[in-house]
Order: C-alpha cells, then sequence, then structure tokens
C-alpha cells in the first residue's frame, strides 16, 4: 500500500513539473497590436475568404464538437437543438430561454433551467470553434495588427464582451489567400498565454460558405464532425417544425 501512495505521489509530482515547464515553455505576453483601420481591411478579406455573406445566409447548419456535443441551429431565428449524453436542450439563444428533456421525458423547472445553462454554454464555446472568423466583426470586438516572426501580419481580435468569457484574444494567422490557418489564443479557461490552434481540413457547405473541420494544437485535437446545412429543416429528416414550441 505505502508504494503504491508513493508511486502515485511520483506522478502527482511529476505531471505538476511538466505541467509548470509547459507553461514557463510555452507562455506567451498578449502583444501590442496597431493601425485598427487597416485591421479592419484585413478583417473583411478574411469574411471574403470565407465566403461569410454565403455563411449569413445560411439557415440551418448541423454538427457535432469533438463527438460528444451535437446541434442543430436554426441561425434564421436564433434557436437550437443541443444535445448531449441523455439529454435534449430546445434554446432560444436570443434570451437563452429553452425545454429540456432527459432520456426522452421534460425535464421539471428547475432542472430544465440548469440544464439550459449549460446548454447555453456549449453553444457559445462550441459554436466559436464552429466559425469563429465570422465572429471577428461581433459587438464589443477591437481589432488590430500584429506583426509576426515570420514578418507577415496577423490579426489581433479582441472581445470586449459577449458570449460566456469575455475578454478573451485571438491572434489569427492567415495564409496568402487571407484563410485562417491557425490562431494564437489568450482565453480565460487556458492558463497558458499564446497556445496555438489550427484550423484546416476546410470544407465548403452547400450553402458556399468554408468551415475548418479541424484544429490541432500541442496539447489537443478538436474536430467538427457531422457538418450538414439546408436552408429548410426537411433536409434534415424533420416532418415538422423542432423549435415550435419556442
Amino acid at each position: 500500500m505505502f508504494r503504491v501512495l508513493k508511486w502515485i505521489g511520483f506522478l502527482l509530482v511529476a505531471s505538476i513539473i511538466a505541467l509548470v515547464g509547459f507553461y514557463f515553455y510555452s507562455n506567451e505576453d498578449l502583444p501590442v497590436g496597431s493601425d485598427p483601420e487597416r485591421a479592419d481591411l484585413l478583417a473583411n478579406k478574411v469574411l471574403d475568404a470565407i465566403d461569410n455573406d454565403a455563411w449569413m445566409n445560411t439557415n440551418y447548419i448541423q454538427w457535432t464538437f469533438r463527438g460528444e456535443h451535437h446541434f442543430l441551429w436554426d441561425k434564421r431565428r436564433n434557436f437550437c437543438e443541443v444535445k448531449w449524453e441523455n439529454k435534449k436542450v430546445l434554446i432560444n439563444l436570443a434570451n437563452q430561454k429553452g425545454i429540456a428533456f432527459v432520456d426522452g421525458k421534460e425535464a421539471d423547472s428547475d432542472l430544465s433551467a440548469s440544464l439550459v445553462e449549460e446548454a447555453w454554454g456549449y453553444f457559445c464555446n462550441d459554436s466559436f470553434w464552429l466559425n469563429a472568423p465570422a465572429k471577428i466583426f461581433d459587438d464589443g470586438t477591437k481589432r488590430s495588427i500584429v506583426k509576426l516572426n515570420d514578418g507577415s501580419e496577423g490579426l489581433l481580435v479582441q472581445y470586449t464582451s459577449g458570449g460566456v468569457t469575455p475578454n478573451d484574444s485571438y491572434l489569427w494567422i492567415l495564409d496568402e489567400n487571407y484563410l485562417p490557418k491557425a490562431y494564437k489564443m489568450w482565453v480565460q479557461i487556458i492558463p497558458v498565454g499564446g497556445l496555438e490552434f489550427s484550423w484546416e481540413n476546410y470544407t465548403a457547405l452547400n450553402s458556399g460558405a468554408k468551415i475548418a473541420q479541424l484544429h490541432k494544437s500541442k496539447i489537443l485535437n478538436i474536430d467538427i464532425t457531422n457538418l450538414k446545412d439546408g436552408q429548410e429543416y426537411q433536409v434534415f429528416g424533420l416532418s415538422e417544425d423542432l423549435f415550435a414550441r419556442l
């Protein structure tokens, strides 16, 4: 028993040392950007590269985040179905009100409120990973230019409000056609500043909008699967309006 406890203690200490080492090796200070007017011009080129006009005209989109959270988003009316484990929530994204189900049965009011709040958090995070470039002009954002080590220019987008974690910042790294190929993050939920995730494996929706389905980093990968879009709910095999009760 003593040997087991000693081994567990050793693993804990080793893990802490590894995390501390990763922090000091990888942590970067948030860069200071400049030239906001030119940054806005660059940001508009990014929107053109992902065909944001097509994205704005996409009525419905379905996706799965890391194989765990499943979404059907009615973008036109701002409703969403969120499913995970044995739970399902229909949520009005405009006011964060909704209806929750567990094992196919409608939850009581207290549990429903808790599950709706949980679903809202999943949506805020997972929809950002779905198409964060489309949010670079969201209310409460500011943009600036940052000179990168290779001499190219990155687009720094800082969020002062919105979602569930305001005050996050993202430095977009772009290819020669202004399509995002990675970003570095300074976010509240990750203690390491400047953690980089790739934006790759782009696919074009039926509407024409471009979505990156894979994001790689040093610590984990995030994939977007089960991706499908449509202009009417019947495209998703539904015979009636899923959100009629909202």
